[in-house]
């Protein structure tokens, strides 16, 4: 189950209403910031703007591709482990306005992750250590440490990747 926080708001939906929640000026810097870093090929600069303009906590070693999409409004709730890799074009999301409600949730993922390009993470989800997540999925609850999960819904493709490991590692 993904970990948010839920406002109720009244009137107009609430994405009418987002600057009640985050300012216009922060909302506009992050966004020229982050369409700078989608495009930028330099991994130390992105990695800057993500810890000192955003807020973002990113380790050591971790890596955004090209096109990355970090969420606008929340940034500072995203949470990446050290040596990870965020695939081509993946979107990562700390809020959703909804008809009559926002919410807002924080998102962990670990370290030495892989997720494959034109994913989605949805607010509130914590991705485990080693995990892998397939290309294009959409990681709408958490995932567990060293497992590999895909599609749209997501699934578990392997719970623990570590048996493959050993197993090669035998074999081999």
């Amino acid at each position: 189950m993904r970990k948010t926080d839920k406002y109720p708001v009244e009137g107009p939906n609430s994405l009418w209403q987002m600057y009640r929640t985050v300012s216009r000026w922060k909302a506009v810097k992050n966004f020229i910031f982050i369409q700078i870093s989608r495009y930028a090929p330099s991994l130390p600069l992105k990695r800057w703007i993500y810890r000192s303009v955003l807020g973002m906590k990113v380790g050591e070693h971790t890596s955004f591709a090209l096109m990355v999409m970090v969420d606008v409004f929340f940034p500072e709730r995203i949470e990446v482990g050290e040596n990870t890799i965020i695939g081509y074009n993946t979107t990562i999301l700390t809020h959703e306005y909804l008809i009559k409600e926002y919410r807002i949730g924080t998102v962990h993922i670990g370290s030495h992750v892989m997720v494959g390009a034109n994913t989605t993470i949805l607010p509130g989800v914590t991705i485990g250590d080693h995990a892998v997540i397939g290309a294009g999925s959409v990681v709408h609850k958490d995932v567990a440490p060293y497992s590999f999960v895909a599609g749209n819904p997501m699934r578990v493709i392997r719970e623990d990747m570590r048996l493959t490991e050993r197993v090669n590692e035998v074999e081999g």
